[in-house]
């Protein structure tokens, strides 16, 4: 079994947590990450034009850019990472432009060897699926979104090729400004899981231990960034605690909404 598919287990949902690589001491809030009980780590790769991000990731995109990030310091992190943290996966998330220079399979070869389980590069359809095949050789997860506007005939789609989990985008908008109703989110979860046997997470505008309970009850795994990426913003060297122990709240949160069910 990979790292990324143990990442679900049976009996409760999975946190999938967002950080941009290159903000704040990100090795140190990384740790954070895993102190505070995080499953899955997405590492947004800094981009110029990050267009599916609201203003918190676009401003950590700038911080990140600003101090010189570029793709070789983004793969040390995931590399030093990997040291640390042996059994933890990481997925690489961006754009189509950082991750496919200076050829996909150049950068999947590299991102492999660093130690990254999966990909979500949200500016390749599926109908481009042959410039993500690199990443399927290297053993990399190319993980696929899925959002309100998926409909029945687009759905197969999506669903074929990809691997590792299937992303719900709860919203047809950008990054941290809206959350889905609750009754939308339940009805696409169950959906999806009608079509595909990967774990099914939920993201964007998900913020409070009370949100993500909600999505745990229905859902394989719940996404949050934007409340992370703030905190980052906000605390600067001091983030690590902060975040550790956010992400402490939201975990504790998941882990009580089966029971409360049983």
């Amino acid at each position: 079994m990979s790292r990324l598919s143990a990442a679900f287990p049976a009996d409760r949902a999975a946190l999938v947590t967002f950080i941009t690589a290159g903000d704040g001491d990100t090795a140190a809030n990384l740790d954070a990450l895993v102190a505070g009980g995080a499953d899955v780590i997405e590492l947004g790769m800094p981009f110029t034009d990050p267009m599916a991000d609201g203003p918190a990731i676009q401003a950590a995109n700038l911080r990140a850019l600003g101090k010189g990030t570029r793709t070789a310091d983004v793969l040390a992190i995931v590399a030093g990472f990997r040291t640390r943290h042996p059994d933890v996966p990481l997925v690489l998330m961006g754009y189509a432009n950082t991750m496919t220079r200076p050829t996909p399979a150049d950068f999947a070869a590299r991102a492999a060897k660093a130690g990254a389980d999966g990909v979500i590069i949200v500016d390749i359809p599926p109908e481009e699926a042959e410039e993500v095949a690199p990443f399927t050789a290297n053993g990399i997860d190319v993980i696929r979104l899925a959002t309100p506007t998926t409909d029945a005939a687009r759905l197969p789609a999506v669903i074929a090729g990809a691997s590792g989990f299937l992303y719900y985008v709860s919203v047809a908008g950008i990054t941290g400004l809206q959350q889905a109703a609750q009754a939308s989110i339940e009805d696409a979860v169950a959906r999806l899981k009608a079509a595909t046997d990967l774990p099914v997470a939920v993201g964007f505008g998900v913020r409070t231990p009370t949100q993500a309970e909600a999505i745990a009850r229905v859902a394989d795994g719940v996404v949050v960034g934007s409340a992370i990426v703030e905190l980052v913003g906000k605390h600067g060297v001091d983030a690590p605690e902060h975040v550790r122990a956010y992400i402490h709240s939201l975990k504790t949160a998941i882990c009580a909404a089966r029971k409360e069910v049983a």
